[in-house]
């Protein structure tokens, strides 16, 4: 008898999820990643500016580093499920060279497949079903999602232009205080670009401890600083570690993306609930990645010197183009993201789909990042100065802005 004539699969079978896979949000970048091939597969040019995936390769003496460490039966068996303490060694040292804070290796540092890891599971160990977290909008969409695994609410909190795309924390009622206990926040940010100044974490200490609010500053792209300034971490405020914690990733900083090493930083009971959330998940990460990652951290940084001059390199040219175009709009002080309003009479969306269609340029809407992302498009600096100068002079033949 053929498989598909077996009983069973003439029956009402069904498959059921469970109800916290029909809460998930939708992935709005797939819908983005689906409309760029369409037009490839048509045999279309298109610069796609859309993506967040760093275009370089990592540099190769972190490569070189796996290759030995991958040849070295120590870490053909299983890590410790904490991680290997150099790893953690070095990520203290170089917060401590970089930012001056200073960490416990063993008690105040975890190690992570990748920040998206742990920005999804702090609120699956931190909150209730129906609890509260205060979330950035426009913001990244991975932090709606866990959020709904832990079957908790989300309270968006406005990034305007008008007060630097920081959140204004005297708008939080009273009640949305009371009952948050997560908050979210992102610099430099993606998508808007902006960076956050030490006086804001400061007074974000004080709020979070005022209201007993637990902070993850995601940290991703906190290598990334234009003009002469590098980004603030979080944990450089008085008091930051005893209120929360900070997710550092490799993704950006060494052009690891796919090598999936992050970190969580700071507060002990935290750092300790997500080892212990994680040891009922994960085996820890093949030990060569993790020697390997140490070598990104402790060896001289001049790679990460040169990528964020790239960055900057692009930015400008890239900007240059735009002021050519008329597409008036402020240079980001960090990331590698531009975040540019969308001319009158146009939608993030329907503007997005204009620039793919006619000008055969992906941005990524602002609308998928929250309501507040309304009115803008993120643009990448993920490919040449070339190609960033020709995007623009495609746009520029749409004669929108003139």
């Amino acid at each position: 008898m053929k498989q598909t004539e077996h009983p069973l699969y003439q029956s009402a079978f069904h498959i059921e999820p469970a109800e916290v896979m029909t809460q998930l949000p939708t992935q709005f970048f797939a819908t983005l990643v689906q409309k760029v091939n369409r037009e490839i597969s048509a045999g279309h040019d298109v610069i796609n500016l859309g993506q967040g995936n760093p275009d370089t390769p990592t540099p190769q003496h972190i490569v070189k580093a796996l290759q030995e460490a991958a040849a070295n039966p120590l870490y053909h068996k299983y890590s410790p499920f904490t991680g290997f303490s150099f790893l953690k060694e070095a990520i203290a040292k170089r917060y401590l060279e970089d930012y001056g804070v200073v960490l416990d290796p063993e008690t105040e540092v975890a190690i992570l497949f990748g920040g998206k890891t742990g920005l999804v599971q702090i609120p699956q160990i931190l909150l209730n079903p129906g609890d509260l977290c205060l979330v950035p909008d426009p913001g990244y969409p991975d932090y709606w999602s866990g959020v709904a695994l832990a079957k908790a609410k989300m309270s968006f909190m406005p990034l305007r232009k008008e007060n630097a795309f920081l959140p204004d924390f005297s708008t939080i009622s009273e009640s949305e205080r009371e009952r948050a206990k997560l908050m979210f926040l992102n610099y430099p940010n993606n998508p808007t670009s902006a960076t956050a100044p030490l006086s804001f974490y400061e007074d974000t200490v004080k709020f979070a401890a005022e209201n007993g609010i637990v902070v993850a500053s995601d940290f991703a792209y906190g290598a990334i600083g234009f003009d002469g300034q590098r980004p603030v971490s979080f944990l450089e405020a008085p008091g930051a570690k005893e209120v929360g914690v900070e997710f550092y990733t490799l993704s950006k900083t060494y052009n690891m993306a796919g090598w999936r090493v992050g970190f969580a930083l700071g507060n002990r009971e935290i750092i300790s609930m997500i080892n212990q959330l994680q040891d009922h998940i994960y085996v820890s990460l093949f030990g060569g990645i993790q020697a390997a990652a140490a070598e990104a951290l402790t060896a001289p940084q001049t790679c990460v010197e040169e990528l964020v001059k790239r960055y900057e390199s692009r930015r400008n040219a890239f900007f240059s183009g735009l002021a050519d175009i008329g597409w008036n709009a402020d240079k980001p002080g960090g990331s590698f993201f531009s975040w540019l309003p969308v001319p009158k009479g146009y939608t993030s969306v329907s503007f997005a789909d204009l620039l793919l269609q006619e000008a055969k340029v992906a941005v990524a809407p602002g609308n998928g990042f929250g309501e507040h992302g309304e009115g803008y498009v993120r643009v990448g600096l993920l490919t040449s100065e070339e190609r960033l100068q020709e995007a623009a002079r495609r746009i520029g033949e749409l004669k929108i802005f003139r």
